[in-house]
């Protein structure tokens, strides 16, 4: 991941998770740890973990901690309560399917494995989570070397910009999107970044533009109203962002704003890259106006950071997510390659 950040997202360590407290940067690094599925679900909920890969991680591991409190003496009784566990974690946040993803899995395991002994149960739950833990490490880096070949050696800069956060502060480490940025900045690849804010909760300026920094790229933030203006400008080459949730026609929902970019990317005629998974796909769902989006408290946009900064009663709309069409997006980079103008049928080979 970044060269300067040892200070993992989330790790498994003395029978509980501990990861960075995301709300408190870029003023304070903080670790935190997390003990029970209570916990878990509030870190998840109040973006303390945030980013669709880590937040199923964290899911996974938050399975392994219900199932480390339950007083179960049998395999049977466990699964019920690490199906009720798993049950609890998925009303955290609606948006994010590796969330899900996660979860049927370890409930998936519980159910093979439950004539086991419980303690021996209990372990093989951890050895999934830390499997899912490995593997998204492992994607993430395959999406961003498919990524990187993506973006032209030259003496003239290249610029790249992304929206709202998809580094290792999303996922197990490394990243999604800006897994591309760092790969291609790995080959000397003459690059910068331009990062939008993300408003309302500011994930570019806080998450985006701190971890770049820390790993040496170049990066120049800018407010979510002046992307236009920076394409016009002729100063973006490319975009390149992650998603929470694909379907199974390639539309794909992220942070609340990507879709603005990617209209305004149509008319400046950049290209508009999605790095994602395959477990990012959800292909019971046709197309993205079947993607649930996450809604907000209102006060996130009236008291940004606590402080008063609109009418206190004023109504508010705070969407968290919105979706990209299939048809704004040149391609979407995996793990296993990248899928161009994606299409159902192209989605449905690439994930076979």
């Amino acid at each position: 991941m970044q060269k300067n950040k040892t200070v993992p997202t989330l790790e498994w360590k003395n029978n509980a998770v501990r990861m960075i407290d995301q709300t408190l940067l870029p003023e304070k690094l903080k670790v935190i740890v997390v003990g029970d599925p209570a916990e878990m679900w509030r870190a998840i909920k109040r973006l303390a973990v945030r980013g669709a890969p880590a937040i199923g991680c964290a899911a996974a591991y938050g399975v392994v901690l219900g199932a480390n409190k339950s007083t179960a003496k049998t395999g049977a009784v466990l699964l019920k309560d690490i199906n009720k566990t798993a049950d609890y974690l998925a009303t955290s946040r609606p948006t994010a399917v590796n969330l899900f993803w996660a979860l049927e899995r370890m409930k998936a395991v519980a159910v093979a494995e439950k004539g086991l002994p419980v303690v021996a149960l209990k372990k093989r739950l951890l050895d999934e989570a830390h499997a899912i833990l490995a593997e998204d490490t492992a994607m993430c880096r395959a999406i961003g070397d498919n990524g990187a070949k993506l973006v032209p050696k030259r003496k003239g800069v290249f610029g790249i910009l992304t929206h709202c956060n998809a580094g290792g502060l999303a996922t197990s480490a490394y990243g999604t999107a800006l897994a591309v940025i760092y790969s291609a900045f790995a080959q000397k690849k003459n690059i910068r970044v331009f990062a939008d804010e993300t408003r309302p909760l500011c994930q570019g300026s806080r998450l985006t533009s701190w971890e770049l920094m820390q790993a040496g790229v170049p990066v120049t933030l800018i407010c979510d109203n002046m992307s236009a203006q920076v394409m016009r400008e002729g100063k973006i080459d490319m975009i390149v962002v992650g998603a929470d949730r694909i379907a199974a026609n390639g539309d794909a929902a992220n942070k609340i704003g990507t879709y603005g970019v990617a209209v305004l990317a149509r008319h400046h005629g950049i290209p508009v890259y999605i790095a994602a998974p395959s477990s990012t796909f959800d292909l019971s769902l046709a197309d993205g106006s079947q993607i649930p989006i996450e809604e907000r408290d209102g006060d996130e946009i009236r008291r940004g950071f606590g402080k008063l900064t609109a009418p206190k009663d004023v109504a508010v709309y705070n969407p968290a997510f919105d979706v990209t069409p299939a048809n704004l997006i040149t391609g979407i980079i995996t793990e296993r390659g990248v899928i161009s103008a994606p299409t159902k049928a192209k989605i449905a080979r690439m994930l076979k």
